[in-house]
């Protein structure tokens, strides 16, 4: 006996295999009902996930965690493919990502769970479900903090010319792009909050300038601001975050939780090793 859980993002899904003591580690493409539809999710499993598996694998769980899930007619989808694929599995439980941090982050103890990743969200969690979450805008008008909220000011410091000499090298060396392509791939091509997330890197690349730090101060600041403030908890619990930014600028998260006293908790750069301690219990 064992049983699946599956963090799933737009590009990627990483599933872990749990039977007895021993964890396997499986990948496939991402699995979002935004882009597939149940018939296309169904193929991918068949040819992506099943070869993966032990051949005599007796999947008693799945846990499936992704993006996109915050409506019932995206999680009857997602349902609906793995219930057809794993037609002997008793339990299939599908939620959002935002519930996939707050376990992974919180346990079954309150807290404050965000996410910093190519995005941004938070929520205020029970120990048991989501009772509150700070709406979120998507990289148009929101995303504080995120890799594409980071990025974004990233191209402006360097469209406007605000960078230095030195910086502005730095970045020409880095990245070989125009003004034009720029442009073109935020307004003309799909999913430009991952393009402008790619130049997040940029920032950790390049820690120790001024005009670095001050980016990424005043970014995670915004999300201090708009989202942590809108808590009564964030002050009684602790806050805790997930995500690649996060994780990359965990030095920073520490200094602002402590100049608005809060309480920092756990920082991680993806939610599965929480998720196998939250599903071990």
């Amino acid at each position: 006996m064992g049983y699946l859980i599956c963090d799933s993002g737009g590009s990627k899904s990483e599933w872990s295999w749990v039977e007895a003591a021993t964890v396997t580690t499986l990948h496939t493409q991402g699995i979002s009902p935004y882009f597939l539809s149940e018939a296309q999710i169904i193929a991918l499993l068949q040819t992506e996930l099943l070869p993966q598996l032990p051949a005599l694998a007796n999947i008693e769980s799945i846990f499936f965690y992704g993006a996109g899930l915050s409506n019932s007619e995206n999680i009857a989808i997602v349902q609906g493919a793995l219930q057809q694929v794993f037609t002997a599995t008793k339990q299939i439980e599908v939620q959002h990502d935002l519930l996939a941090a707050a376990r992974a982050l919180c346990g079954r103890e309150p807290g404050i769970a965000c996410i910093l990743g190519t995005g941004s969200n938070s929520c205020y969690f029970d120990g048991t479900t989501i009772q509150k979450n700070s709406p979120g805008l998507g990289y148009v008008l929101g995303d504080e903090g995120s890799g594409a909220y980071l990025g974004k000011k990233v191209l402006q410091y360097y469209l406007y010319q605000t960078f230095d000499e030195e910086l502005l090298a730095r970045f020409d060396k880095t990245f070989h792009t125009t003004r034009d392509e720029i442009l073109n791939k935020v307004y003309k091509v799909p999913q430009a909050n991952k393009y402008l997330a790619t130049f997040a890197l940029f920032l950790s690349e390049n820690r120790g300038h001024y005009m670095i730090e001050n980016i990424i101060e005043d970014g995670l600041n915004d999300f201090f601001f708009t989202h942590l403030h809108k808590y009564s908890q964030t002050w009684t619990t602790q806050v805790h975050f997930v995500g690649s930014v996060a994780f990359g600028f965990k030095d920073v998260l520490a200094d602002l939780c402590s100049a608005y006293q809060m309480s920092l908790g756990n920082v991680l750069k993806t939610p599965t090793q929480g998720l196998l301690a939250f599903h071990n219990q």
